[in-house]
């Protein structure tokens, strides 16, 4: 079984990009979970998210202590959220952030842990037009963990955007394009 913990602030789509990436592997026959865990919080409250991926049907219904993956919409985050607690050893922490993983990693004192960086805010705001790091970090977390092909995954998340901004065309377009750049433009160390 594979687990990924999401760290976002409510409105940056953390919980959605879950469900988006649950909707892809079920496509690939695994079974997943994609669920959020937030309070009464409302937009700019921390938040997170997961998912859970696995050949075999998911027998455990509880939030993720000690994730395989971990990903960060915003970084400031990383100390009041803790988001590295709990991340396995060989664990990956993928980051919006334009700073590359060596920067990360000395400011916030990480040892161990895989550190892949993108700055999906900036990736957004030029292909979507508001700052939105969900979906660059869709794009960023396949190139990284290979869970799933990039190819097969934008075409199921064209599906999806089709459905979710009916007839709005440059939405659906910016999306997919952030998807694109987040995939080459991650870096990891």
């Amino acid at each position: 079984m594979v687990e990924i913990r999401w760290h976002g602030r409510g409105g940056q789509g953390a919980k959605t990009a879950a469900i988006l990436f649950g909707e892809v592997a079920v496509s690939y026959g695994k079974y997943i979970q994609a669920f959020p865990e937030y309070g009464p919080e409302r937009r700019g409250a921390p938040v997170r998210a997961f998912n859970r991926l696995d050949d075999n049907p998911i027998l455990l219904h509880s939030p993720i202590d000690e994730p395989d993956v971990v990903v960060v919409l915003d970084q400031s985050l990383i100390e009041p959220a803790k988001v590295v607690e709990g991340l396995k050893e060989d664990g990956i922490l993928l980051i919006n952030t334009p700073d590359q993983p060596a920067e990360v990693r000395k400011k916030y004192k990480i040892k161990g842990k895989k550190i892949s960086t993108v700055d999906a805010s900036k990736i957004s705001k030029e292909t979507i037009g508001k700052e939105l790091p969900n979906t660059p970090l869709l794009g960023a977390l396949v190139k990284i963990t290979r869970f799933v092909e990039f190819d097969r995954m934008v075409k199921d998340l064209k599906i999806q955007f089709k459905k979710k901004f009916r007839g709005n065309e440059k939405l659906i377009k910016g999306n997919i394009n952030s998807l694109e750049r987040a995939y080459k433009e991650v870096v990891s160390e």
